[in-house]
């Protein structure tokens, strides 16, 4: 394991994978399970492949206990496909071809702007001055004619985060969880479509999960590519095209590792527990850390922070930076939209690994106060 002592990841997506699984990837690279080939080369139509694939889902299933009348997808295009593909699959719903967008961050913001080439898109609440709150549900101005309710479960650019599914009237909901996917439990039954790219909580980058009832398929406008249309894609069990094998086999393995180390719920114990360790140092700084987002409304995956003033000292920021990544410490940069610092402490980052990020915050602090 001494390969991977030498740096410490708090990546906000490609994102650190749990050691474990890199290790039995490596194993597994050459000659998968004996049978002399990789799953780089494996045929998505193999008996072995297609092992693979029923493997993953029902480890999925088991893990955030999908109801029977939900479908699994494993696709392509990532968060940002499925900004496109949610419209143009639900979008005729109903007569009115609208939808309602809760607009938090510069995910669900793009989303909304994505789904305006196909209906008509009502933002709940007005526009912003900054993301760094979630508007209380009880002020959204839902349109009852539309045909569904999406928000962003998790922005990782502003670090803001939704600690509870929003009461939506018995509206079609969707959601964006690419970010805490798996992070901790959900009521899968309480959303007509989920879906999250894998590489943050649950694998590698190339495959994006969609979870969508069933009773929401065969909706898909004339225009929609046969790539994203769920149904389809759910009539050939994600098969339609060569689905993105390798990512699909990684997830599989994270899937196993989250089940085998306690499943969604030890996942959501050790997520607070990390978070609340950054952000006591936050609060904790005398102002030298700064944390923009309102308390309520913090993520757990992604913190963002500002040194020296809520504007952030660029010199400070610089000089944080530079002595992080001198002690193995990388991709603590912020969204290049923001600037400033983001740590993101997805499931596979250690309580071990934030404690030395903790230290270090503490050790500059009191150099620079």
């Amino acid at each position: 394991m001494d390969i991977f002592r030498n740096v410490l990841n708090f990546g906000a997506g490609p994102a650190k994978l749990p050691p474990s699984i890199l290790l039995e990837a490596q194993k597994e690279m050459i000659d998968y399970k004996g049978l002399g080939i990789s799953v780089l080369e494996m045929s998505h139509r193999s008996s072995d492949f297609t092992k693979i694939l029923n493997t993953t889902e029902v480890c999925l299933r088991e893990l955030l206990d999908i109801p029977d009348n939900y479908k699994v997808l494993f696709l392509q295009g990532g968060g940002s496909g499925q900004f496109s593909a949610v419209p143009l699959n639900l979008i005729g719903l109903k007569d009115f071809k609208s939808a309602d967008y809760v607009v938090t961050g510069a995910w669900s913001a793009k989303a909304a702007k994505e789904a305006e080439k196909y209906g008509k898109v009502n933002l709940v609440h007005p526009k912003l001055g900054s993301y760094t709150e979630i508007p209380d549900p009880s002020t959204w101005n839902l349109n009852p004619e539309a045909s569904y309710v999406y928000y962003c479960a998790n922005e990782t650019v502003h670090g803001v985060e939704f600690q509870l599914v929003p009461d939506v009237k018995g509206a079609v909901l969707v959601c964006d969880m690419s970010s805490n996917f798996l992070s901790k439990p959900v009521d899968v039954s309480k959303f007509g479509v989920i879906f999250a790219g894998a590489q943050k909580n649950i694998g590698c980058a190339g495959v994006t999960v969609v979870i969508v009832r069933e009773d929401l398929l065969g909706y898909a406008q004339k225009e929609c590519p046969t790539v994203l249309d769920y149904k389809i894609q759910a009539g050939n069990c994600s098969l339609y095209n060569t689905p993105p094998c390798f990512s699909i086999y990684i997830m599989g393995l994270v899937l196993e590792w989250i089940k085998n180390n306690g499943g969604a719920a030890s996942m959501e114990k050790l997520s607070i527990i990390k978070s609340n360790m950054i952000y006591r140092s936050i609060d904790e700084s005398n102002g030298l850390y700064v944390c923009p987002v309102e308390v309520k409304s913090r993520s757990r995956m992604n913190i963002p922070f500002r040194i020296g003033n809520i504007n952030g000292d660029s010199d400070l920021e610089k000089q944080f930076l530079a002595r992080a990544a001198e002690l193995g410490m990388m991709s603590l940069k912020g969204h290049r939209s923001v600037g400033g610092i983001r740590a993101s402490l997805y499931n596979a980052v250690t309580v071990e690994d934030v404690q030395k990020l903790v230290d270090f915050m503490k050790s500059f602090q009191e150099l620079h106060q």
